[in-house]
């Protein structure tokens, strides 16, 4: 029971810290001591929250504890209130940890991975816990939870609650490090991007450019009176690395769904023009094969047909201004191959065949 009451001490004075600039301290290695920390005394929550006589005997001794402690140790009561609250000590300081914009970089990554380590197949306690935050991050406010009516056209947001819950999450993070410094954005999502899983990663930063934007009045209660703002949100600063990050945009452009890309082009205007260049330079690098009647590539990464039909089909059923670029593009490949009518010398005759074909 001693031993217990010593861990219960130090784990309120971690709490307390991780409300405090002093975490801009903490190393990697730190964040991994404190969730562990916090996870062995969900264990001991688990372990005797069904044996009545020994909670019981736990409880007493833990309100005594408090009850001595008083106002000497003011770190013990937030949060930490009974022994039901054990249960909840990891999400409490994952919680604060991620809503407090002192945590350095290093940290905050490993912090990410701690409780987001892609794919994979976590243990009940891990699910649990990334349920909560998921929980958290859409339970936040009445208003907030307003904010989801946009994702039910979000073939991202709509499928995976975790996943917007990191993209809010990155976000949230990218707007507090740039007030701070304004290169400190491009710096945390280059790290992100090298550190972890970038399938896992592509798919953060798309659900994160389709969030719908807050009100600012939202922006206000979430932040606070008077606090600092920065000139552009997360979001622009996001697709502002990603545009700036040649092999990152290919892979953006090439690894996610054709509905993805088609719904962030329409968010974001200034993607657009960048993929349709992709999807420009892909069309150009197959050939036309007699014997077969197809379009095929010449190396394995060339896109395959079907793969840019179902990606030009997905722009072209996008609403106006981006469907008439994406046609008037391929209007203008075909004119500048001769404007063939007849199938098999333009792609993009093929192309605008086929889609015709679909309406």
């Amino acid at each position: 029971m001693d031993s217990l009451l010593e861990h219960l001490e130090r784990f309120s004075e971690v709490l307390a810290v991780s409300r405090t600039t002093h975490v801009r301290t903490w190393d990697p290695a730190t964040v991994r001591r404190a969730l562990q920390w916090a996870g062995y005394l969900r264990h001991i929550h688990r372990r005797f929250g069904r044996h009545t006589h020994i909670r019981k005997a736990l409880e007493r001794r833990l309100q005594n504890q408090w009850k001595q402690e008083g106002e000497s140790a003011p770190a013990l009561a937030p949060g930490l209130a009974n022994f039901q609250a054990l249960g909840h000590c990891d999400q409490l300081l994952s919680l604060r940890l991620l809503a407090n914009p002192a945590l350095g970089d290093a940290a905050f990554h490993c912090l990410l991975q701690q409780l987001f380590p892609g794919p994979g197949v976590p243990d009940a306690e891990e699910e649990e816990l990334q349920g909560s935050l998921a929980r958290f991050a859409r339970c936040r406010t009445a208003a907030h939870m307003l904010r989801f009516h946009a994702y039910k056209e979000n073939p991202v947001l709509q499928k995976d609650s975790l996943m917007r819950t990191q993209a809010e999450l990155l976000l949230r993070r990218l707007q507090e490090v740039g007030e701070a410094e304004a290169e400190r954005p491009g710096r945390l999502l280059s790290r992100l991007w090298e550190r972890l899983p970038q399938n896992n990663f592509l798919k953060v930063m798309a659900a994160a450019l389709l969030l719908p934007p807050a009100s600012p009045r939202l922006q206000e209660e979430e932040l606070g009176v008077g606090s600092p703002r920065t000139p552009g949100d997360g979001g622009q600063e996001l697709i502002r690395w990603l545009l700036g990050k040649s092999d990152v945009v290919v892979a953006f452009c090439r690894n996610l769904p054709a509905e993805v890309l088609t719904s962030v082009a329409g968010r974001h205007p200034e993607l657009s023009p960048v993929y349709l260049g992709l999807l420009t330079n892909w069309g150009r690098q197959l050939h036309y094969d007699l014997l077969k009647g197809l379009w095929i590539g010449t190396e394995p990464q060339d896109v395959p047909w079907e793969e840019l039909l179902s990606r030009f089909q997905s722009l072209c059923q996008a609403p106006p201004p981006l469907k008439d670029e994406v046609l008037t593009a391929l209007k203008s490949y075909k004119a500048q191959d001769g404007d063939f009518e007849v199938p098999g010398l333009s792609i993009w005759t093929d192309l605008l065949l086929a889609l015709d074909s679909l309406v």
